[in-house]
């Protein structure tokens, strides 16, 4: 019971003793010169909070930027193991590059009496066919990235842009490869999205290469979202790409 009222009286003491304090700090804050000095160390507060909140900012975008660095990185690997993978595993059945060799007659072959006309094989190769280029949206360089407003590019990092122009150059690679395919060997799903790109041109697309968002969803995994239309408009402002719109479709084509 004794315990209980001391420590009773020992939490009563120090409520006073805080109590105190808060009165005293209060009395303190109407003197003219600890007001100054107050209102200072308030000001200095304000201005260190938003210090810290701009290296919170700053902290965020580097990390997004490291991870950006990092899957490039692992791509790069990627590429370069398979390229040691295709280089140590050449296929042995390939035709091997040989000094081109020209018909001739050994003089020992010749009958001194009787010439031999040597006939030139007729040409039997079939003209090469036709090769059709597919246009690919260039990337955005380190100048062009320097040179967009900052209210157009937010957060967005360097990688981030070139990675969606490497997505858009994958849907239009698959697009075009499907216009350019002979009907014949067509599959069912290729003959319609052929008849779907056929349907989508107009008269300002004629001669260019283009796509639609349902090319994107199509082709790449890539999410048709608010960022998605941000990093369109950078490359409108960049100059890789314009605008076609008719028929409830915009038409991005590649400039």
């Amino acid at each position: 019971m004794a315990s209980d009222l001391e420590q009773i009286s020992a939490h009563i003491n120090e409520k006073i003793g805080n109590i105190k304090k808060i009165l005293s700090l209060r009395s303190c804050g109407q003197e003219p010169n600890l007001k100054t000095v107050l209102n200072k160390i308030g000001d200095e507060i304000i201005t260190v909070n938003e210090l810290l909140n701009k290296l919170e900012l700053e902290i965020q975008y580097q990390e997004q930027t490291n991870t950006s660095l990092k899957e490039l990185c692992e791509s790069l690997e990627e590429d370069y193991k398979d390229m040691e993978h295709l280089k140590e595993n050449i296929p042995p059945h390939l035709p091997q590059v040989t000094p081109r060799t020209q018909n001739c007659v050994s003089a020992s072959d010749l009958d001194s009496e009787e010439p031999v006309k040597v006939e030139e094989p007729a040409c039997t190769k079939k003209p090469p066919k036709e090769v059709r280029n597919i246009k690919e949206m260039p990337f955005i360089t380190s100048d062009e990235f320097n040179g967009i407003p900052a209210y157009m590019k937010c957060r967005l990092t360097y990688c981030q842009i070139n990675d969606v122009i490497k997505e858009i150059n994958k849907a239009v690679l698959g697009k075009y490869k499907i216009l350019h395919q002979p009907k014949k060997s067509m599959s069912s799903v290729a003959r319609n999205l052929y008849h779907r790109f056929i349907d989508e041109e107009t008269k300002d697309t004629k001669g260019h290469h283009f796509i639609v968002e349902a090319d994107i969803k199509e082709f790449t995994a890539l999410k048709v979202d608010k960022r998605f239309h941000m990093i369109l408009n950078i490359l409108r402002h960049c100059r890789r790409l314009s605008e076609v719109r008719g028929g409830g479709l915009i038409r991005y084509v590649i400039t």
